[in-house]
């Protein structure tokens, strides 16, 4: 059971979140696949996707013993597979080791002629989401602001029971505003065109 000086460290350390190609035919490949043979290196493996942890963390949730984590922590992080993320303290005082995948996704591929053109494809693509989320969010709070500053003259506000007819751009403004958030519909937008493009590009 974790200490309480363990319980209230701030963790900071996150996982690297970069793609790892491997070609099946690779040594390296045969180093994953074997690090990953047993139950319980997977599911050690698996845990820490879900969040870094110590040894004896990782022990408490695998219902292991934290010798066998280290055996199996051994074996990961030769074959690259988890990382050291940062160091907590334990109530004595002894500095623990807190593990982390060290990439995410792991992708095999069978043609090593591929395996250059498959990293790039899955960074790229990361990228793109990346790029089009914190876009979506300046949309997201400009959108906010143009409804902050023209609810005052009514051009947002709510229709009252005695109001006319809706028109077609006042209809647009208040499905845009009031039903769906704009960051999240110019979001899901681009994935539609980027989806649609690739779409293409393949036919």
């Amino acid at each position: 059971m974790s200490s309480l000086i363990e319980n209230i460290q701030e963790r900071t350390g996150t996982a690297d979140e970069s793609p790892r190609v491997l070609g099946v035919a690779e040594n390296e490949t045969d180093d994953v696949l074997d690090a990953l043979a047993s139950d319980t290196s997977r599911s050690l493996f698996r845990t820490l996707y879900d969040e870094p942890g110590t040894p004896s963390e990782i022990a408490d949730r695998c219902d292991t013993s934290v010798q066998n984590v280290h055996y199996h922590v051994s074996n990961l992080e030769d074959a690259e597979l988890i990382e050291p993320v940062e160091t907590v303290y334990s109530s004595k005082g002894n500095e623990m080791t807190v593990y982390g995948p060290a990439s995410d996704p792991i992708v095999l591929v069978g043609d090593r002629d591929l395996e250059p053109r498959v990293q790039q494809s899955i960074t790229d693509v990361v990228t793109g989401i990346g790029l089009i989320g914190v876009a979506s969010l300046f949309v997201q709070w400009g959108a906010e602001r143009l409804a902050d500053s023209t609810s005052g003259n009514g051009v947002l506000a709510p229709a009252s029971p005695n109001a006319g007819p809706i028109h077609g751009t006042d209809a647009l403004a208040r499905f845009v505003f009031e039903i769906v958030e704009p960051g999240l519909l110019f979001f899901c937008l681009c994935l539609a065109i980027l989806g649609g493009a690739a779409f293409l590009t393949r036919q």
